[in-house]
């Protein structure tokens, strides 16, 4: 008997070193956790562990999700985030809903009462599996420490496959104090999950000429393509379909960047606030081939009016997702790469349509109704701030994260995206407060990048404490702050269909008259808060601007500073994210002006 294995075998480890050797075993650089009286014993476990996977401390639970969210988001791998019970883990449940609405591959690991107390009401005790079971793809509570390995390589299994999602792994503290035998730990174990099939079905080869069959007879086809498309990396292949057919592309606010913005065939995004011509093009196309998307009612409108005209090709991993919403005519579940390479693979010359006639039509679209906004004198528009901002990065490999609100859409219209996985943005469930947290997940990720967080002074607020952890983790996110003192989504909301009512949209002191919508319109000298002093009190750089000829020498000041920066951008409020259709209308009743 060697050396080594003799002091293997005297050796023991407890549950906490158990699950952080499996998380570095299964590939986790980084992990975003907030401690606390049930995790302790992860946490000095992560210390104990610390050359060999980096534990950051974010300033607020839901914080350290949503950059976990940043890390899978922007590198398609799994997620990690922690935090301990009651509280901790609640904090967290926005981040797991978050994740199970945009298909986002995490494993959040809380800390949990010991069982001995569970459903006594102990100090700190929520029932996490019940809370979240109906927002998680899966959940466990790890009840024997010699189940610990396996569990969390189920997780992370779970996590990453098939259509992916958020895993939750509660951990009660005497499990993870329990001890073993260093020797009697599998750390490569195996399992079977006999309700869980995700292997990808291959469409059959009569799919596939069904597919192409279509394309060569349509006349007025559109690729509409989402965020499956990104998860499935198939950006290069559907870029390559697009082309060699020549079909426009539009794109759901999940699918940005999946192919080329700046391409002559992009259609750029569609739906609510989407492009005029998108919507156009959808709405008159006779085939319409939806790739990696759930027919969301922010693209659908009213869905019995939507796409009505031609046929309907469906592509997609999971099967749930099938007729859910809309009918297809040819409904095939797979996964969406690998249906392009089968469709590349296929496709002849034969195959190509002729859609010159479509082309012309679609121009005629765009020269009419171009994404465009007014000249405002030397007030800084967002839209022009943000078309400032795709020049000045259009040539760096950038990484976007986006609050939610006006701020988002704007961003989702006026920055063009050429790669998959440089936009990042909270858009099934609209999380206020993604944006902050998401780029410190990238930048964690991609520390060499530039990573931008476009935001609004309402949802930045949401996770503003985040400051603190670009400082002290020396993460240089740069934060352009589109401040019009307002809940600017909502306030458009209001104009339209409340006659201006403002109710509760406002920002600054109840006593101004803009709270009531009674002010001149006029944006205050000093705004509030003063983001600029908040921003400086947790060691980031800022300053603020708000003359439009100032703007493009304080943005690349920005841009060009060597740590976290914070550039609060004063914008009127008045402006509204257009085009629009109403929520539940039809392309007809389309808002341009």
């Amino acid at each position: 008997m060697t050396l080594a294995t003799v002091e293997k075998a005297t050796q023991t480890i407890n549950g906490a070193q158990i699950l952080v050797e499996m998380l570095i075993r299964l590939g986790t650089d980084n992990i975003y956790a907030y401690p606390g009286g049930c995790s302790m014993p992860l946490h000095q476990a992560l210390r104990e562990q610390r050359t060999r996977i980096r534990t950051i401390l974010p300033r607020h639970e839901q914080g350290g999700c949503f950059a976990a969210q940043g890390i899978a988001r922007s590198t398609g791998k799994v997620g990690v985030c922690m935090a301990t019970s009651g509280p901790g883990a609640t904090n967290l449940v926005t981040g797991i809903a978050d994740a199970k609405l945009d298909s986002i591959p995490m494993v959040a690991i809380t800390g949990q009462v010991p069982q001995s107390v569970i459903g006594t009401d102990a100090f700190q005790e929520t029932p996490m599996v019940e809370v979240c079971r109906a927002i998680t793809k899966h959940h466990y509570m790890i009840t024997d420490v010699r189940d610990v390995a396996r569990i969390v390589k189920e997780a992370f299994y779970i996590a990453s496959t098939g259509r992916p999602g958020p895993v939750l792994i509660d951990f009660p503290k005497d499990v993870q104090l329990t001890s073993l035998p260093l020797k009697d730990v599998d750390f490569d174990p195996d399992f079977r999950l006999p309700g869980y099939r995700p292997e990808v079905r291959t469409a059959a080869p009569e799919q596939i000429r069904q597919i192409l069959a279509a394309v060569k007879r349509a006349k007025r086809p559109v690729l509409y393509v989402g965020g499956g498309c990104i998860q499935s990396e198939a950006a290069e292949e559907l870029t390559k379909f697009a082309i060699r057919t020549g079909i426009p592309v539009a794109m759901t606010v999940m699918g940005l960047g999946v192919f080329p913005g700046n391409h002559p065939q992009s259609l750029h995004m569609l739906g609510m606030h989407g492009t005029v011509y998108a919507n156009y093009a959808v709405d008159q196309s006779d085939l319409l081939l939806a790739f990696g998307v759930r027919f969301d009612d922010r693209v659908t409108g009213k869905l019995e009016e939507f796409a009505k005209h031609g046929k309907i090709v469906h592509v997609d991993i999971d099967p749930s997702e099938i007729h859910k919403n809309k009918e297809a005519h040819i409904p095939i579940v797979t996964d969406v790469r690998s249906a392009l390479v089968a469709l590349n693979e296929a496709m002849t010359d034969a195959d190509i349509p002729d859609l010159s006639e479509w082309r012309q039509q679609i121009a005629v679209w765009k020269e009419k109704f171009p994404l465009a906004y007014a000249d405002a004198g030397d007030a800084i528009l967002q839209q022009y701030a943000i078309d400032e901002l795709c020049r000045q990065t259009q040539d760096r490999d950038t990484y976007i994260t986006v609050g939610v609100g006006q701020h988002q859409m704007w961003a989702a219209q006026f920055y063009k995206f050429s790669k998959p996985r440089r936009w990042l943005s909270s858009s099934g469930l609209g999380t206020m407060g993604f944006g902050l947290p998401a780029a410190m997940g990238v930048q964690t990720a991609h520390p060499n990048s530039l990573v931008v967080d476009i935001d609004g002074d309402g949802s930045f607020q949401m996770n503003i404490q985040e400051l603190a952890t670009l400082f002290c983790e020396k993460l240089p996110v740069k934060i352009l702050l589109l401040n019009n003192q307002h809940l600017g989504m909502v306030v458009q909301w209001e104009d339209r269909f409340h006659s201006g009512s403002r109710a509760h949209t406002y920002l600054g002191p109840v006593d101004h008259p803009e709270a009531l919508g009674e002010g001149d319109g006029a944006m205050p000298d000093e705004t509030f808060p003063n983001f600029v002093q908040i921003a400086r009190g947790y060691g980031v750089a800022a300053s603020q601007v708000r003359s439009k000829a100032a703007f493009p020498k304080a943005l690349a000041e920005m841009l060009n500073h060597d740590g976290p920066y914070l550039l609060d951008v004063i914008c009127p409020y008045q402006e509204h994210v257009l085009p629009m259709i109403p929520s539940g209308r039809t392309v007809r009743d389309i808002i341009t002006e």
